[in-house]
């Protein structure tokens, strides 16, 4: 874009400059060739004007950024020589009509902020929800791939320690147990567990007939009722285990209740029982083959989530699509937390306007003035060069104008 504009700046500096010849070039050749009839007195002065309009507005926009000629004429290259000033006066503008927390508050008051933002995020046209998903998505890939994963998994690792070592792990398992079976959701799990008993008990029932037959009277082994006696066991343990299952109020099913709440009044009042729970996560805590499992699910967990983050068409993508979307729809749709919103926005801007607004304007003062004369220069005559080349095309055309108007006045007088 700086490009363009100096560019342009060029091509109509060019232009004027080719006028600003022209019209020498033509009064030179009238005031030579020119013969005695009104019409060549009319187009001399006409040139003649516009050769000196052209030259006053080439000295005054010349001497705006340089020394005309290269000579030190007084109060020429105003730019270079006021630099400092410039940005002193940039800064008090700036300060002035921007940075005070009166201008900021009265600017913003009415702006509605979240609406705006809820609008943005909403609006799939403007494309806000796939910029800010792959912006997001990106900068949690970079940060996850920029840190040392062994080091940040022992950070994890140990601040995880430090909060399970602060809480007291006891009183919540005691807690969760007795809702649990409050709430009889225990069941599942007591079924769960039977089931499995079974499952076992199935796999390894010729292990099971083994045991009883080695453990047999030697006579009941060369009557063969070992046997017998191992399938009656197995069929039995078989019959209490269906039992259990399909019998809400078994007895062993209620035994186990009673235990497990027997368990959860320990774990909640009974101070043995709680030491216990204490140095079991403890020494849990301090296992080293813990450490080493914690740090393997980590970096899996770690690698995934850079995976994902890296594909934005991946669940992790999709996900934050939808939390974007949620987002604004309640920024947009909720009167009430758009109010919040814009309070806490308003606030924020004047309270950093009031702290750091003389700093922001210190900062663009003293960048201007670390700027060199040349740079200060090419930079606002790169901004604003196009429009005072066409002061020069009009002091050109104006001048001559004027010309034909006062020898058109000298000649009726």
């Amino acid at each position: 874009m700086k490009g363009v504009l100096q560019d342009r700046a060029r091509r109509m500096r060019l232009f004027a400059t080719g006028l600003l010849l022209f019209m020498a070039a033509a009064f030179v050749l009238l005031r030579r060739y020119g013969g005695d009839g009104a019409g060549w007195g009319y187009a001399t002065a006409f040139t003649e004007a516009a050769m000196v309009g052209g030259l006053a507005d080439w000295f005054a926009v010349t001497a705006l950024f340089r020394h005309p000629l290269g000579l030190p004429i007084p109060h020429t290259a105003i730019i270079p020589v006021n630099k400092n000033r410039i940005a002193d006066s940039m800064a008090t503008f700036l300060r002035d009509n921007f940075l005070t927390p009166q201008v900021v508050a009265r600017r913003v008051t009415g702006f509605n902020f979240a609406g705006a933002a809820g609008g943005f995020l909403t609006d799939p046209g403007r494309g806000g929800q796939s910029r800010l998903r792959a912006g997001a998505a990106n900068l949690l890939a970079d940060v996850l791939e920029s840190l040392d994963p062994d080091r940040l998994g022992d950070q994890v690792r140990t601040g995880l320690a430090r909060q399970l070592e602060r809480v007291e792990v006891a009183p919540l398992l005691g807690q969760m147990l007795s809702a649990m079976i409050a709430d009889r959701r225990h069941l599942p799990l007591v079924e769960g567990a039977v089931r499995w008993i079974g499952e076992a008990l199935e796999a390894n029932e010729e292990m099971v007939r083994t045991m009883i037959r080695e453990r047999a009277h030697g006579l009941l082994r060369l009557t063969g009722l070992d046997s017998r006696i191992a399938n009656s066991v197995l069929d039995g343990l078989y019959k209490l285990l269906a039992e259990m299952i399909v019998q809400p109020d078994h007895p062993l099913k209620v035994k186990v209740e009673q235990m497990l709440e027997s368990l959860a009044d320990r774990l909640v009042n009974d101070p043995e029982t709680r030491e216990r729970v204490e140095n079991a996560k403890r020494e849990l805590i301090a296992n080293p083959a813990v450490g080493k499992w914690w740090q393997a699910v980590w970096e899996r967990l770690r690698l995934k989530l850079i995976g994902a983050a890296r594909r934005p068409d991946t669940a992790l993508g999709g996900h934050l699509t939808t939390m974007l979307a949620e987002l604004g729809g309640a920024l947009k749709d909720d009167p009430r937390l758009q109010g919040q919103i814009n309070r806490f926005a308003r606030r924020t801007l004047v309270g950093v306007t009031a702290r750091y607004g003389d700093e922001i304007v210190r900062l663009v003062s003293e960048t201007v003035k670390r700027w060199d004369a040349r740079t200060v220069s090419d930079r606002i005559e790169g901004a604003v060069g196009r429009d005072l080349q066409f002061i020069r095309i009009n002091g050109t055309l104006v001048g001559g104008l004027f010309g034909v108007a006062i020898h058109a006045v000298d000649q009726l007088l």
